[in-house]
């Protein structure tokens, strides 16, 4: 009787471990390459105001391009705090800053909590709304909104930079109810059991657990207004409520031909936001990666 051998396929096995610039190595060099000048053509023109900042009023036309200065005048950072009211001027930007952050923060995690979790008729259309409000340009508000705080007496103040942030941003809006969307739904349960009201539990469960995304949100509406230049543009008439955006367009206008001092002033102005995010970039991603979901 003859017997048959049973044949199994044998197979082969491929290294697919090795990291991704040992498996191509052209293509890896290329995109590092474009990376890098990537990188420079961006950085560079910060490089070189820092560089004139540092520099004498004809050292600026002697250095042309270069973005390492011949000699380090740190006086000219001491005369752009002195030749106008920069601390003034800065303490309105504090406030039209870190106020709005604050309204825009707990009013857009108010919303988002309650389209996450709350369930009710016509939600999903609402919340449709809202997000619709998006595609309007800031042009179409602008004038009706003047129209408001003008009949309101708030022009020329602070109140018309301060007070639409406690009624939230719909993109913000979103990343909240994202976050809130991918926790865990016995968490209401729990906080429920526990005697919680919707609020007490947006305030003591949901609001401590988005920490990713309030932080993230903060950082982001950081950059948006402490740059802020139209608002105070449509609204401060008068010098004592300036910012510095609006401060540093009269200052360029009057010092203009004193490079040196100009490029050091802006760069106390840009020098907040690029502290807030080099620090906390890590948290910018975490927590936009993390509402990224449902």
């Amino acid at each position: 009787m003859a017997v048959v051998a049973e044949t199994r396929p044998v197979a082969v096995a491929f290294r697919t471990d090795r990291p991704f610039w040992r498996r191509n190595v052209p293509l890896t060099i290329t995109l590092y390459v474009v990376l890098v000048l990537g990188s420079v053509a961006f950085v560079y023109p910060f490089l070189w105001m820092i560089a004139t900042s540092l520099r004498s009023l004809a050292g600026v036309g002697s250095s042309g391009a270069s973005v390492w200065p011949q000699e380090f005048l740190w006086d000219n950072y001491t005369r752009a705090v002195t030749s106008f009211p920069f601390w003034r001027y800065a303490l309105n930007s504090v406030l039209t800053t870190f106020i709005p952050i604050v309204g825009t923060v707990f009013s857009c995690a108010l919303a988002g909590f309650a389209f996450a979790r709350l369930r009710v008729r016509f939600s999903g259309v609402v919340f449709a709304v809202v997000l619709a409000t998006m595609l309007l340009p800031g042009e179409v508000t602008m004038v009706p909104q003047f129209m408001l705080f003008n009949n309101l007496g708030m022009v020329d103040t602070l109140y018309p930079l301060i007070l639409p942030a406690f009624f939230g941003s719909p993109f913000f809006i979103f990343l909240f109810r994202q976050f809130f969307a991918r926790m865990p739904a016995e968490l209401a349960d729990a906080a429920v059991v526990d005697g919680c009201g919707w609020f007490r539990m947006f305030l003591l469960v949901y609001l401590p657990l988005a920490r990713p995304a309030v932080v993230a949100v903060s950082i982001l509406l950081f950059m948006g207004y402490w740059n802020n230049f139209l608002g105070p543009a449509i609204y401060i008439n008068s010098d004592e409520w300036k910012t510095l955006p609006l401060a540093l367009a009269g200052f360029q206008s009057v010092n203009g031909t004193d490079t040196p001092l100009l490029m050091a002033t802006s760069v106390m102005i840009t020098l907040p936001c690029l502290v807030v995010f080099f620090v906390a970039q890590k948290q910018i991603t975490n927590g936009i990666t993390f509402t990224g979901g449902r």
